[in-house]
């Protein structure tokens, strides 16, 4: 958009220009616009009143969000079971309901507009990197990944060193889900392995042919030796991280992430190793069982887990193709793809890779 000032420069320039012998056309190229711009800045008023767009009063379309429409989306979003949720994983919670109301984008729209959409949580803006090629998983219980992390006592006069307590977790790529939990009150190799045995009982791989590789960084605790032996034991195939690379378990450094951020995590601290234990178990079974992971298109880890997402996927794709049918003036293209997530990897591949290792495995039915 040319500014007031820069038209009247532009008209005046070619006005000299053409005095001087220069043809019209030649001129208004060198300017950088048209003959016909010139001759409507000058019929229209344009090089007195400047552009006449900005000041334009356009009707309201007629596929636009009405004011009641307007007040049911502010009213669903302000509702206690999603005050703390964006519009990302509303919508799609709504549509696990039959319910559709609007789009994601104009869930958001409405709620700028209403001031109702300021960013939530203590969490910094993730940074973009390049992870390395490693395993691809194409169904649940081919690939872990396992993490160790910090929770922080708000007793000083505690017996455990360090004054915290730490929690395992045990994540299916694929899924998602945590498989395994443990939370202890000092940091130790037996803890681990006691995990990885109660969570390949009660994962079923003892009736896998294929066993699954197991991911995780280079702790101490994690390369133990009581820990390889319970792993060799079991039929697990380890996965170490990279030295000096701190992102090669990114999911497992995510859902510490997710842990921590979440509004009933105690800034200050547990009470004790009864405390911490109890907030664990409500968290995974929150991530579980209600979280709406957007990794894995808003459907939840134990959806994914059980085989349940593309019956919940092709559900919600039939209610918003009912909803462009109804009204198909607010869908200015296709409808929202809700196909499920495919094959996942450890860290970013290139399709083609990640495609001709799925020809190559058999996806093998969870056991029971």
């Amino acid at each position: 958009m040319i500014s007031l000032v820069d038209r009247q420069a532009l008209a005046n320039n070619i006005d000299i220009a053409r005095d001087a012998g220069a043809r019209l056309l030649p001129a208004c190229q060198s300017a950088g616009i048209t003959p016909r711009t010139l001759q409507r800045w000058k019929t229209h008023h344009g090089l007195e009143l400047g552009d006449g767009r900005p000041q334009a009063v356009r009707p309201t379309p007629r596929h636009a969000l009405s004011e009641l429409e307007r007040a049911q989306l502010i009213a669903v979003a302000n509702e206690p079971r999603f005050a703390a949720i964006p519009p990302a994983r509303i919508v799609p919670m709504l549509a696990d309901e039959g319910v559709y109301l609007a789009s994601e984008s104009s869930f958001t729209r409405v709620m700028v507009e209403a001031g109702q959409n300021a960013h939530r949580g203590r969490a910094k803006a993730p940074r973009a990197s390049r992870p390395p090629t490693t395993h691809i998983a194409t169904a649940s219980g081919q690939v872990w990944c396992w993490d160790m992390t910090y929770l922080p006592s708000a007793n000083a006069n505690l017996s455990n060193a360090g004054r915290w307590f730490y929690l395992y977790l045990i994540l299916d790529i694929y899924s998602r889900k945590i498989v395994g939990w443990e939370v202890h009150a000092e940091d130790r190799s037996e803890h681990a392995a006691h995990l990885l045995k109660r969570t390949a009982l009660a994962e079923g791989i003892h009736a896998m042919l294929s066993k699954p590789v197991l991911h995780g960084d280079n702790g101490a605790t994690l390369k133990a030796t009581t820990v390889l032996a319970m792993l060799n034991w079991l039929g697990v195939k380890p996965s170490y991280s990279r030295p000096r690379v701190s992102d090669d378990n990114a999911y497992a450094e995510s859902l510490f992430r997710t842990a921590k951020y979440r509004p009933e995590f105690p800034v200050k601290g547990f009470a004790d190793l009864d405390t911490a234990r109890a907030w664990a178990q409500h968290f995974v079974h929150w991530y579980n069982v209600e979280h709406r992971h957007s990794g894995i298109n808003y459907v939840s880890p134990e959806q994914r887990h059980v085989g349940e997402d593309l019956a919940i996927l092709a559900a919600r794709d039939a209610l918003y193709k009912q909803a462009k049918q109804a009204n198909p003036q607010r869908w200015s293209g296709d409808t929202r793809n809700w196909k499920p997530i495919g094959p996942v990897t450890l860290n970013p591949e290139r399709d083609s890779v990640v495609k001709a290792h799925a020809a190559d495995i058999p996806i093998q039915q969870k056991a029971a």
